[in-house]
């Protein structure tokens, strides 16, 4: 079976019983584990399958933008951890801007309550966990609020943003690609994400690796861009390699 062929029953698998497993099409198809893994990475690449943990789902399955309350609950154990490795990327003494994101809130809940630290948000969640913490200088950008995300968008946020330099930005996404940069699906918010790596000296990606291979409508900034991709360790070597390639260096928590 060429891979053209395996992959296209492999699609047809995930669209009949609702997702697929490594295991089981290794045995399905004859081939290793590792050829299946290539073969859901060049699928997800394609935008037909989404990777998950052991296996995929048809992208049919997928929410277009699950809501805050939704992807707080998800892999809440990768989030902590880049956040955790992204508490070594903040300046002392210096500037950051935390972007609205369920692992950039992670990294805001494990900030020192005493830390010198001057922070930019556009994130209403955030910037409500960094009010009780006095040695932070809290700043947070305003506009129209997006209820998904709970992120201020729009003019005035993007207007403040253009007017400030910051040491660092640590920025989420929906989706990441060496061939598609950052995306996301609304077009305000990748506006202000935008903006965001704009004013930063350095930038910082916080993600989890389901979202690499992902591609949304509105693209927001370019791998060369990105200085530091901190994401779990389930991101796939090859991708890993990509992204690498493109400019932006790549650590795994």
């Amino acid at each position: 079976m060429y891979a053209a062929e395996r992959q296209q029953r492999i699609i047809d698998l995930a669209r009949r019983d609702g997702r697929v497993e490594v295991a089981a099409l290794a045995g399905d198809l004859d081939v290793t584990a590792e050829t299946v893994r290539r073969d859901l990475t060049a699928l997800e690449r394609r935008g037909a399958l989404r990777r998950v943990h052991g296996g995929a789902i048809p992208v049919e399955r997928l929410e277009v933008e699950p809501t805050l309350a939704t992807r707080v609950s998800r892999h809440n154990e990768a989030k902590r951890r880049i956040a955790a490795r992204a508490l070594d990327e903040l300046p002392t003494g210096g500037s950051v801007i935390l972007d609205a994101g369920t692992t950039t809130l992670a990294l805001a809940e494990m900030l020192p309550p005493d830390l010198d630290l001057t922070v930019l948000t556009n994130s209403l969640v955030t910037a409500s966990v960094l009010t009780t913490h006095p040695g932070i200088s809290l700043y947070l950008l305003g506009g129209r609020v997006r209820g998904e995300t709970g992120a201020a968008v729009g003019e005035w946020a993007t207007s403040a943003l253009a007017d400030v330099v910051v040491d660092v930005a640590f920025i989420g996404t929906n989706g990441f690609s060496a061939a598609r940069g950052l995306t996301t699906p609304d077009q305000s918010e990748a506006l202000a994400k935008r903006a965001m790596v704009t004013a930063a000296r350095r930038t910082v990606l916080l993600s989890d690796s389901t979202k690499a291979g992902d591609a949304h409508l509105h693209r927001f900034a370019d791998l060369a861009d990105i200085d530091l991709v901190i994401t779990d360790t389930e991101l796939d070597d090859e991708v890993a390699t990509e992204i690498r390639a493109a400019g932006s260096e790549v650590v795994t928590a």
